[in-house]
């Protein structure tokens, strides 16, 4: 069953250096019985439960005017009031980072952002990230969330993201991610041959034993990836892959859960696999990859203020290319695909 947001439209407004909507929720069935925070989690799904916990324990979350805690037992048809305060990137420092960008204008940034590139400043990585380079190209984006970044890909995944330089564009985007209307499409190279594309519906949650990583599990977040193959090899396949949700580590998590791991993926792929009478290059290739084998390498949306339909495309960096041309090598060298 797909959950349901019946609401007056959210009212926006950039209040004290944070931007604030007001969303008026009715809570499906499907969330009947779960943690308040879990069940407004999955229905805003453009907002973490961390930062809906955070809005409850301030009060900005209630029911007839009484506020919720996160605890509170979900109640299929409640309405539910919520305040939702994006704040400022604040004191980040601007520093010089390199990374290119596809398209800029007033109102919006595409950046194709290089393996390697942290985004967003965090344990183990306080400085030097995307963030921090935004804000040396553009200063204007320190009132903004997240430096005015719609959406992350991973340290070591390359391709393209949307930020936005504005307030109101920030809010447009935004509205446009949790309705599904930004596609993301990326390439992936897996371990194992595919026979054919399909569409993974799995609830993706953080490992309760590994804290760093995510696994499918009931009671998670909805996560939903669609795959197609556009290359088979004798042991691998690349695919193209597009979110429909924006989980952390999905594509990584869904591809793994089904039994095709992205080669190079230490932390959900185990060993790589190596077809019958690899060449020494397939061979190295393959077991020194350095990172997940994954490329954001398509980015469609609608311009938040033109309206206009809006498309990027970005090649995959020179280590995926060469992990492609050595698959073909392989291929032609042996003539057939393995199953």
């Amino acid at each position: 069953m797909s959950l349901r947001v019946r609401a007056r439209a959210p009212r926006a407004a950039s209040v004290s250096g944070a931007i604030t909507e007001h969303h008026r929720v009715e809570l499906p069935a499907a969330v009947e019985g779960l943690r308040l925070d879990q069940a407004l989690a999955r229905v805003l799904s453009q907002y973490s439960r961390n930062l809906i916990k955070q809005w409850m324990d301030a009060g900005q979350v209630t029911r007839h005017g009484a506020v919720l805690k996160p605890r509170t037992t979900a109640r299929g048809g409640d309405i539910i009031e919520v305040i939702a305060t994006l704040d400022a990137t604040g004191e980040l420092a601007p520093q010089a980072v390199d990374f290119s960008l596809a398209h800029v204008d007033e109102h919006v940034i595409v950046i194709d952002k290089p393996v390697g590139l942290v985004v967003h400043p965090g344990a183990g990585n306080p400085d030097h990230t995307l963030v921090n380079g935004l804000l040396a190209r553009f200063p204007e984006l320190a009132a903004l969330p997240r430096a005015g970044l719609v959406h992350r890909i991973d340290k070591d995944t390359s391709g393209l993201l949307v930020a936005a330089r504005t307030p109101q564009a920030f809010q447009s985007l935004v509205r446009a991610l949790a309705r599904r209307d930004i596609h993301r499409h990326y390439l992936a190279v897996v371990n194992g041959v595919m026979v054919a594309g399909g569409t993974i519906e799995a609830a993706i949650a953080r490992d309760p034993q590994q804290r760093t990583r995510m696994r499918v599990m009931p009671g998670g977040r909805e996560a939903v990836t669609h795959y197609r193959v556009a290359e088979r090899y004798r042991a691998h396949t690349l695919l193209e892959v597009e979110l429909e949700t924006g989980r952390t580590h999905q594509i990584r998590v869904h591809l793994s859960w089904r039994g095709y791991p992205l080669v190079g993926d230490s932390r959900y792929g185990g060993r790589p696999h190596l077809p019958p009478g690899a060449t020494e290059d397939l061979r190295a290739t393959l077991q020194h990859f350095p990172r997940q084998a994954l490329h954001a390498w398509r980015l469609a949306f609608t311009h938040p203020v033109d309206n206009t339909e809006l498309e990027f495309e970005s090649a995959p960096p020179a280590d995926f290319e060469h992990l492609l041309e050595v698959l073909q090598a392989d291929v032609e060298a042996h003539g057939q695909r393995d199953a």
